[in-house]
């Protein structure tokens, strides 16, 4: 029986196929005064925050909150599937399973035998840009944790005898989730097609041939040059106090010493794109066909000034719940297609992607889906959105940033992939102030730069010819 879970941080893609294809509940607009009030008791939330670095180079960020005598701590390494050496794909996911294989001082499933007896939760995730840990236990087990936490992060046991099974757990990983799933394939396939230079266009769980290939020796190398305190962000969110928290990281992690200096994460930048691009994957598993457009489009890190914030107004106007061009004209008026949507995936130390999905209902064809999602950008490019629209938008993004504040562990994410792609925490704060900024024009200029075929990667998923497909 498995202590705790792990989860492969999928593209942007894969996370906008691997939900439902339905929209998402549409979020109610507020008074404006209670929504004022709302945003100035998160502010005053948030402005309890606080930051230090160690001596060995770990910034460790504070976010109290009393509500509860509950912490989550949350260890990011700087360091994804993005960030691997040529022909060791899958090395980052792979290490992450490493690192619940027990250490000197702790031999395997102690630290998570521990988090579960007092009731506690543990999880640990890879992406393309990091790789994240955490736990969320009693206020007061946070010494007990951050000890194994830091145990972990240069006391590792790694004999062949460990790495070789869990390589083989790997593989059996990627035959269920990707090997035996057409959706994945066609995902991993389209990310392939769009990124022709940039190492997002690998899979985060790897290319099998490649992970065939993983060596304790590898490991090890991996382990030594990403796993040092000095590669490494710490959020304490919960019933703690910044002079807590201060002194248990000294006396845990600032004793592990700092061994490595991984340097500028230098990556190949993905050319701008020339020509529009299919992939048609066709499975006698399919039973409903689908089809999902991806367009490189840049990061909250890496767009110009108000770009990010109005590609994330755009998906939502754009697709983004029940109110939205795309469910409005496809499901509800047109009736054609039994989902579709968009998503902006801005979280990325280098390029963003921007999805746009749906599937055909009873007689309708992917070819209409296509036609009708194509006309719905279309008229964004030429007419752009209304005001109303914004301001749906809007109110959405103010009410999540509330609801985000509202938990330890949604705020503790926000705030650590931001850290570990490029951002500040002040880049976090000044998201909801700089949604407000957006206007009509800009997300028609954004609308019009970057959703153009050019710069896109179609998938079309299909049953086998005569097979029978669900409506």
């Amino acid at each position: 029986m498995k202590l705790f879970s792990r989860q492969i941080g999928l593209s942007a893609l894969a996370i906008a196929f691997a939900l439902p294809l339905v929209a998402r509940a549409e979020t109610v607009a507020a008074p404006k005064a209670e929504v004022e009030t709302q945003q100035a008791a998160a502010k005053e939330k948030a402005a309890a925050l606080s930051t230090f670095t160690l001596d060995n180079g770990l910034k460790v960020v504070v976010l109290p909150d009393h509500r509860a005598p509950v912490v989550t701590q949350m260890l990011y390494y700087k360091v994804g599937a993005a960030d691997e050496a040529p022909g060791e794909s899958g090395i980052a996911h792979f290490f992450e399973h490493l690192m619940f294989k027990g250490t000197k001082n702790n031999p395997e499933g102690v630290f998570s035998r521990a988090v579960a007896e007092i009731g506690g939760q543990e999880n640990a995730f890879t992406t393309s840009d990091y790789t994240g840990y955490y736990q969320q236990v009693p206020a007061d087990a946070l010494e007990m944790v951050m000890t194994f936490e830091a145990d972990r992060m240069e006391n590792l046991v790694l004999s062949e005898e460990t790495v070789a099974p869990e390589r083989d757990v790997i593989l059996e990983e990627r035959r269920s989730r990707v090997d035996n799933d057409p959706g994945s394939q066609l995902s991993e396939a389209v990310q392939a097609a769009l990124f022709q230079n940039s190492p997002y266009g690998n899979p985060v769980i790897g290319w099998r041939s490649e992970i065939e290939a993983l060596s304790r020796d590898g490991a090890i190398a991996f382990y030594d040059k990403y796993y040092t305190p000095n590669n490494a962000i710490l959020l304490i969110a919960g019933d703690v106090s910044e002079a807590e928290v201060r002194r248990l990281a000294e006396r845990t992690y600032g004793k592990v010493a700092r061994r490595a200096e991984p340097g500028e994460r230098v990556r190949p930048v993905e050319p701008e794109p020339l020509a529009a691009r299919t992939v048609t994957l066709t499975d006698a598993r399919v039973t409903q066909p689908s089809m999902q457009r991806v367009y490189l489009v840049p990061s909250d890190t890496t767009a110009e000034p108000g770009e990010a914030e109005a590609l994330d107004v755009l998906a939502d106007v754009l697709g983004g719940g029940t109110t939205s061009r795309l469910y409005r004209g496809l499901v509800v008026d047109k009736a054609i297609a039994a989902g579709a949507g968009a998503h902006y995936a801005g979280t990325a130390l280098k390029e963003g992607q921007f999805v746009v999905y749906g599937m055909p209902r009873g007689e309708a064809s992917l070819a209409e889906i296509e036609t009708a999602i194509d006309a719905e950008i279309a008229r964004i490019v030429e007419k752009g959105i209304t005001e109303a629209e914004l301001e749906r938008a809007k109110n959405r993004v103010r009410k999540d940033v509330i609801y985000q504040r509202d938990s330890q562990t949604a705020m503790a994410r926000r705030y650590a992939a931001a850290l570990s792609t490029g951002r500040t925490i002040a880049d976090v704060e000044g998201w909801p102030e700089r949604i407000e900024a957006v206007t009509v024009e800009d997300v028609t200029a954004v609308a019009r730069k970057y959703l153009q075929p050019k710069r896109s990667v179609t998938g079309y998923l299909l049953p086998e010819p005569g097979a029978e497909t669900r409506s």
